[in-house]
């Protein structure tokens, strides 16, 4: 995309009083004015932001077809956040805000799902993405782009972003050939004060390396993406120069300074942390990725000792950041004084009329779309013991993904060996019903838009591959009480980096440490032969690295495909007529202490 000063700059002005802001810690700064007959000019204003949206317009789950419920009774959506935004503005003087988002914003419900895929925005005289809709109508001033953008390719994102009245920004999404900026790297925006100088405040945009790898077959050979660190070094300064009294950096990475992609490229995946320690000139970080809740957090810079504020607002639209600057003018120029962050839970407030009245339409186009029916069920299927049982509904992904793969590879060269199969339980709430299965009972039950690869390993590749997975367990004493509520998610690990192999039998024994707990590993009730060959049907998240399971990322790839595992699951139910767990459930895994099993 050609990059202009239009493209980099954007300004907005208003005239207004500034409205002072309690709270907030103070940062140091240098003397104020004091002992010149008059105070100091000041003025204050807050910057909202919100991260990982996942294509949230409405407090609804289109996998359930009803409102969004948890345990702690969260709402979602974008119309929570505009009713809580409105709130805001009222309050500071809209001309006193900022609005912005930290990526991951055109993926994840069937509603983003829908006019990506169903009815694209990218078709002739398409529609306008939900989501540009909804941004556009509350006023975002910028987003940072977020590593599920690229999922559905670069086409559609483009598309996107063309729809969008405000720039998504990626200072370090770069041209693969030039090694130019492919995306605006950052905005200035200038708020107007009653003192006559206006403040600048730069957002620069700094989305996530892992990108490279998660979304391989989309962004290969088209773009690159340098770390976070490096890309913010170059161009804080840069934003310094060009007259920016404050830096706020939205970062689609979380703080943690950690990777789930291991050394397969030179870059940490959340180093919004690292971010604030190493690179000078920054005020405030804007955290996304992680779908953590971070209300507040300060990091001492290394180089300057001032205190970076960093705050992440959970995700699918449940809380709100608010960003509070006091500037104090000195010396010519706006310093930042104090800055403090807060988060609002939008379970608080009542939708937003205007952005349900607006997009009212397309939400009941996808709830039809999600309600078709595909197929019968026997009986019914949940996943909601599927973190530690070895459950027919998640051996139901499992048998079409690996009868997917045999016909592929049927005639071929690799037709003759044993195809096995993972898959993960991405939701506990995933349930098949007996009687009618409908589109959304099928899309509940796998939640990501994956594809399907087909990959060679050995016999010791699948022992590796299973002892990897073995770690999400907490190691759990033979004859100690088992707590299914503690039993899992050891070392953070997501139910998603969770994955059992179809097509062998073993047992995992909990007693023991990692990297030992796999015993029992038969194929066809002979124990495995390390040498053998196996095709493994894995999903392109996994076999691109995602997760960091050793041997699969590179192994040798017998065949891809393009479609969806979810859009191939609705295809196989439909074709069967009827699914019936009797056909096809079995036992393959268990957990076991010395051997007894432990259910």
């Amino acid at each position: 995309m050609p990059l202009n000063r239009r493209t980099f700059l954007g300004t907005s002005a208003a005239a207004g009083a500034g409205v002072a802001i309690a709270g907030g810690t103070a940062v140091p700064a240098e003397a104020h004015g004091r002992g010149h007959g008059r105070p100091p000019k000041r003025y204050s204003f807050t910057v909202m932001g919100t991260t990982d949206l996942h294509g949230n317009v409405f407090n609804w789950d289109y996998f359930t077809d009803k409102e969004f419920d948890d345990k702690a009774h969260n709402d979602v959506g974008l119309a929570k956040i505009s009713t809580l935004v409105e709130q805001v503005r009222r309050e500071k003087g809209r001309q006193n805000t900022l609005m912005i988002d930290a990526g991951d914003t055109i993926q994840g419900t069937q509603l983003s799902y829908y006019y990506a895929k169903v009815d694209p925005i990218t078709a002739k005289r398409g529609p306008v993405h939900p989501m540009a809709q909804a941004m556009n109508a509350i006023g975002y001033d910028a987003a940072a782009l977020g590593n599920h953008e690229f999922n559905y390719g670069i086409p559609v994102l483009r598309k996107f972003e063309e729809q969008c009245d405000f720039p998504l920004l990626g200072a370090n999404a770069l041209d693969a050939k030039t090694l130019r900026p492919a995306f605006a790297p950052y905005v200035i925006k200038k708020l107007r004060t009653p003192h006559g100088r206006d403040v600048k405040v730069a957002i620069l945009g700094l989305t996530n390396p892992g990108i490279a790898i998660w979304d391989k077959a989309n962004v290969g050979g088209k773009m690159v993406f340098p770390g976070l660190e490096e890309q913010a070094a170059k161009y804080v300064p840069r934003l310094r120069s060009m007259g920016a009294d404050v830096v706020i950096v939205s970062a689609h990475s979380g703080s943690s300074g950690t990777s789930s992609y291991g050394d397969q490229i030179p870059y940490v995946e959340n180093a919004a942390g690292l971010v604030a320690e190493q690179v000078p000139g920054i005020d405030a970080i804007l955290v996304g990725h992680a779908h953590s809740e971070i209300p507040e957090y300060f990091v001492e810079n290394k180089e300057t000792g001032k205190k970076v504020v960093l705050s992440e607002p959970l995700k699918w639209g449940q809380r709100l950041t608010l960003f509070d600057f006091d500037l104090v003018w000195e010396k010519g120029r706006w310093v930042v004084e104090r800055a403090g962050s807060q988060v609002l839970n939008s379970n608080t407030v009542a939708e937003d009329r205007k952005i349900t009245k607006l997009l009212a339409d397309e939400h009941k186009k996808v709830v039809a779309y999600v309600n078709q029916v595909i197929g019968t069920s026997a009986s019914e299927m949940t996943s909601a013991e599927a973190a530690w049982k070895d459950e027919p509904i998640i051996d139901l992904i499992n048998v079409i993904q690996a009868e997917t793969v045999k016909a592929a590879l049927a005639g071929g060269e690799y037709a003759a060996l044993p195809v096995l199969s993972q898959a993960a339980c991405f939701s506990r709430t995933a349930r098949i019903p007996a009687g009618d299965v409908t589109i959304k009972d099928a899309a509940g039950l796998y939640t990501f838009e994956n594809t399907l690869e087909a990959r060679l390993l050995t016999g010791a590749q699948v022992k590796d591959y299973l002892e990897f997975s073995a770690r999400y367990y907490v190691q759990t004493a033979a004859g100690a009480p088992v707590d299914t509520a503690k039993l899992t998610n050891a070392d953070n690990t997501p139910d998603y980096n969770y994955d059992v192999v179809s097509g062998v039998t073993y047992d995992i024994d909990i007693a023991k440490p990692n990297g030992s707990r796999i015993v029992n590993l038969s194929f066809e009730g002979k124990a495995i032969d390390p040498a053998a060959q196996f095709v493994l049907a894995v999903n392109n998240y996994r076999a691109s690295g995602g997760g960091n399971f050793p041997h699969v990322a590179g192994s040798k790839q017998l065949w891809a495909n393009s479609e969806e595992i979810r859009t191939t699951m609705i295809a196989w139910v439909q074709a069967k007529g009827s699914v019936d767990g009797a056909e096809f459930a079995s036992v393959d895994w268990r957990l076991t202490r010395d051997g007894v099993p432990v259910f």
